[in-house]
């Protein structure tokens, strides 16, 4: 089967910890993927919609150090039910591949490195986006002092600006996603080039079965 056959109607996400090349990985993902017979869908969590966004400047913004870990997971959770239901259903019922940069998978690791229950994150979202969950879920892993250096050069928003200490639980975060997590789940190592990243991506999107 072609790999754009393969896609079709897929959901993918791509996540990962602060300064882990997500969102360069995305933009080669659909630039590779787009021009021909499937239709890409490109979008972000939190964010993605009207309402998203508005969300989304409250989530990174210097509201966040105010907010409380259960109001900080509702929000990313109201986003998301909003994007699931606004952008990603519709584009996966006229057969499109949706990227998304950032999904459930973020809020285990962020909100679970704050302190809050993975297992409650996991329902929550269940109530936010129902059955819609990535068919996969690439994981792209970096150490903290790498992905640091790597966002060293444009400002921090209010999640990265939190301490090494907590970014090192993010990053466990992500490396422990819970067995039951919906859909597939792969972990590539981010820390060599774009370009060798985005070969590895490729490898898994024609490896694996949906």
């Amino acid at each position: 089967m072609r790999l754009h056959e393969k896609l079709a109607g897929r959901f993918l996400v791509l996540d990962g910890p602060d300064g882990c090349g997500k969102s360069t990985q995305i933009g080669l993902l659909a630039e590779r993927l787009g021009g021909g017979p499937l239709e890409v869908v490109r979008t972000v969590d939190p964010g993605g919609t009207r309402i998203g966004d508005r969300i989304r400047q409250l989530l990174l913004g210097d509201h966040l150090t105010a907010m409380d870990v259960r109001c900080e997971t509702l929000l990313f959770m109201a986003s998301r039910a909003q994007l699931a239901a606004e952008v990603v259903r519709p584009a996966l019922a006229r057969g499109a591949v949706v990227l998304c940069d950032r999904f459930v998978s973020a809020t285990c690791a962020y909100q679970g490195a704050a302190g809050h229950d993975v297992r409650a994150i996991l329902e929550l979202g269940r109530l936010a986006v129902g059955d819609t969950w990535p068919d996969l879920t690439i994981v792209l892993d970096v150490p903290v002092e790498l992905g640091r250096q790597r966002r060293s050069h444009r400002p921090a928003d209010a999640m990265e600006s939190r301490s090494e200490d907590f970014h090192r639980r993010v990053r466990q975060g992500f490396l422990s996603l819970p067995p039951d997590y919906p859909g597939r789940v792969e972990v590539l190592d981010a820390s060599p080039g774009p370009g060798q990243v985005h070969e590895a991506i490729m490898e898994v999107l024609e490896r694996v079965a949906f």
